[in-house]
């Protein structure tokens, strides 16, 4: 049977807080710095999508998937990591704690966020999969993680800073900035589990509408959230591309809404472990604002 979302969340934090990042030095606090953001509380969104298609589709690859979901979270901390530096967002919190920048210096934290993006390739070639399955995986992590994906996301995102951008380009911007790594964790747990093309191309696609929802419900926080309720830095964003400053918080919630639908009559028409799947997951995330 199926774990329920809870379980699965609390034994994948078990075996992240468990197998943390580490390197033999002498350095005085560089395991510490590389360690505190992946410690510290967080939802853990893109792992628990990808376990969540392994666990309803072929629960016996769950042990061996958790390699690749530690992965997926270290990956995306890197990039919350460079994020807030200086140089982009310049954001003084993250998960409810000083950024790395603020708490050691701006050196520190790009070699952080370097290590980690390195380190996740290494978890991944090192994990108990198929070696195939393993260079699938590097592949579609690479592609939207890298160049086609989240960094040119963020470059647009910081060039147009202070120049409005159309409803389409925006989309644009956070299909790659933010959807594109949240489809791949979902492609991920499909690759896993060898649902063929059609299905997987499907869950990519549900993906990517999942991603741009979690960013305009992010944008839609960031304006009604202080730091301590959102555990990072609020209403930053004043001179940047944003879904409620460029549709305003109505009508940010009502594209929210709007997209909860199609995601939701997506999920409907996938064969019903996957429902489950989705279904428990994004529970909370669907209609979050109605």
């Amino acid at each position: 049977m199926p774990n329920s979302s809870k379980e699965l969340l609390n034994k994948f934090e078990a075996y992240l807080q468990n197998n943390l990042p580490a390197v033999q030095t002498f350095h005085p606090s560089f395991n510490t710095a590389l360690q505190v953001m992946i410690k510290a509380k967080a939802k853990r969104f893109r792992p628990i999508l990808m376990l969540s298609i392994v666990d309803n589709l072929s629960p016996l690859l769950l042990k061996n998937s958790f390699d690749i979901a530690v992965a997926l979270e270290i990956f995306h901390t890197y990039s919350l990591i460079h994020d807030d530096l200086p140089s982009m967002d310049d954001a003084i919190l993250r998960r409810g704690i000083e950024t790395l920048h603020k708490t050691y210096d701006d050196a520190t934290a790009i070699l952080v966020g370097d290590a980690l993006n390195t380190h996740t390739f290494h978890l991944v070639a090192n994990s108990s999969l198929s070696s195939l399955t393993k260079i699938d995986i590097i592949k579609q992590l690479s592609l939207d993680g890298g160049i086609n994906g989240m960094v040119v996301g963020q470059a647009i995102d910081i060039y147009f800073e202070n120049k409005t951008l159309g409803l389409d380009e925006l989309k644009i911007l956070h299909l790659n900035k933010t959807a594109k790594l949240i489809a791949t964790s979902l492609k991920i747990g499909a690759i896993i589990c060898e649902l063929g093309d059609k299905t997987t191309n499907k869950l990519y696609d549900i993906g990517m509408d999942i991603g741009l929802l979690f960013q305009i419900q992010d944008d839609i926080l960031d304006n009604t959230l202080n730091d301590q309720q959102a555990l990072k830095s609020t209403n930053k964003d004043n001179e940047k591309n944003t879904f409620v400053n460029l549709l305003g918080l109505d009508g940010a919630i009502d594209e929210a809404n709007k997209l909860s639908d199609k995601i939701l009559s997506q999920i409907n028409n996938l064969q019903p472990n996957l429902q489950v799947a989705l279904k428990g997951t994004l529970k909370g995330y669907l209609h979050r604002h109605n």
